[in-house]
């Protein structure tokens, strides 16, 4: 059994097939989910597990070379703009319509019971070397 770091065993193994370039769509409880990508359902109850725990989770154990949110998200969602704008320097910002249109494109998709709107973000994996 693992003891440290994500414990969940299908996130952590899918995060372990990704690869430099791929998608991961961090998203709320509203977000579409498209159809395609591997999707681990992390959703409990609105709020739980929050969209700012599991962030936090999957960028200690991953490499980020890039991001995308919507920008509706500076406006409805201040807070969340922030911890984007803070963990992930150099952030993408387009259109609720585009990042739903981009997220298709995903590998994977980590779905949290967080229940604010526009707490989404599309990372880009990259590589640790």
């Amino acid at each position: 059994m693992k003891k440290a770091g994500i414990l969940n065993r299908h996130l952590s193994g899918a995060l372990a097939e990704l690869g430099h370039g791929d998608g991961v769509l961090v998203c709320d409880a509203g977000m579409p989910i498209p159809a395609g990508p591997r999707v681990v359902d992390l959703a409990f109850r609105a709020g739980v597990p929050s969209f700012a725990e599991v962030l936090d989770g999957l960028l200690a154990e991953l490499v980020v070379e890039g991001a995308t949110a919507a920008e509706e998200i500076r406006t409805a969602n201040p807070s969340a703009a922030a911890l984007l704008t803070d963990a992930l320097p150099g952030l993408d910002l387009v259109s609720h319509e585009k990042l739903k249109e981009l997220s298709a494109g995903a590998r994977l998709v980590v779905r949290t019971g967080e229940a604010q709107p526009y707490a989404n973000v599309l990372l880009r994996c990259g590589v640790f070397f």
